[in-house]
């Protein structure tokens, strides 16, 4: 073997007939899957990290991940050869050398997630496991309202599922933005990191402040509180998209 050389991968993913991004033994993972076909492409084992990891049914319109191979490849070529042994719900769309020390989660700076409702009285089929249907309509004004109080440097506890462990609960929340596009409700936050299930559980408690059962001015004392029985539910995992990434140099540049 050649001397092995960082990779640094954007990717796209339906993670609708995935078990998340981290590799299972016995499920399908978005992991698994690019390993299985860089194993193919490069001739020799590889690993892969990825930039987070999303759940089971969570999809990414950008995602990173880097790996080190020996292959002879040139990165600039490698998406196309790589897409050729990928199912065509994952797409990688570029590739650049990285530096050696570049990991796709430690190196991030910041992230967005986006949370999509459908608030159409029908469901619309082509939107089962894209957006998460909700036959009625949102209290958008509540709703913003509440997510102000997202902003900031703090503890994240209350809307949290315990599950991975994790040294701090705190995190900075950079923006919490709520759009309405026809139909399609966006709920876009942007943190430095994620907690487990954290942007599911935030979506989760805004459709209890637009029902009403949370209001507005309670979120502070519930973030204070840190008890996830306090805040929303967790959200179904099919309307959640990683959008965006934050990276220095070279690899920010493919996310910009």
């Amino acid at each position: 073997m050649g001397d092995m050389i960082n990779i640094a991968a954007r990717v796209m993913f339906d993670g609708s007939r995935y078990h998340g991004w981290q590799v299972q033994k016995t499920e399908v993972s978005i992991a698994g899957t690019l390993e299985d076909a860089l194993f193919r492409l490069c001739g020799h084992p590889v690993k892969v990290h990825g930039c987070g990891r999303t759940d089971a049914g969570v999809h990414a319109e950008r995602y990173c991940f880097n790996f080190k191979t020996s292959s002879s490849i040139p990165p600039d070529r490698l998406p196309f050869a790589v897409n050729s042994f990928l199912p065509d719900d994952i797409a990688v769309q570029c590739t650049i050398r990285a530096p050696d020390d570049f990991d796709a989660n430690l190196s991030c700076i910041k992230k967005e997630y986006t949370y999509r409702i459908y608030t159409s009285r029908v469901r619309d089929p082509f939107y089962t496991k894209r957006a998460y249907f909700y036959p009625k309509s949102l209290d958008i004004g509540a709703m913003k309202q509440a997510a102000r109080h997202f902003v900031g440097t703090r503890d994240f506890a209350a809307v949290r599922s315990v599950g991975t462990e994790t040294k701090t609960t705190i995190r900075t929340v950079h923006w919490y933005e709520i759009e309405e596009k026809g139909s399609i409700v966006e709920l876009r936050v942007c943190a430095d990191g994620f907690l487990y299930n954290m942007a599911r559980a935030m979506a989760g408690t805004l459709i209890y402040v637009s029902e009403g059962k949370i209001f507005p001015d309670e979120l502070p004392r519930i973030l204070d509180l840190g008890d996830r029985r306090f805040a929303g539910p967790t959200a179904p995992p099919g309307g959640l998209y990683m959008t965006r990434l934050w990276y220095d140099g070279a690899v920010g540049e493919m996310f910009t």
